[in-house]
């Protein structure tokens, strides 16, 4: 669980999508775990593509 938010969540800013670490990301092949700090730089999301500064923590 990530120090910002209680949750680890992150949401994406351009389409919604909200990436929830204890389910990971399949469509990226990122296991449940990840934190989204983990993430590799090159990630994108995985709805619009979007790179990882344009997410948001989750309250």
């Amino acid at each position: 669980m990530d120090q910002e938010n209680g949750t680890g969540w992150y949401i994406c800013v351009n389409c919604g999508y909200v990436y929830k670490p204890e389910k990971g990301d399949a469509m990226n092949n990122i296991s449940p775990g990840v934190a989204f700090e983990e993430l590799p730089d090159e990630w994108v999301c995985p709805m619009c593509y979007a790179t990882k500064d344009l997410f948001d923590p989750m309250d």
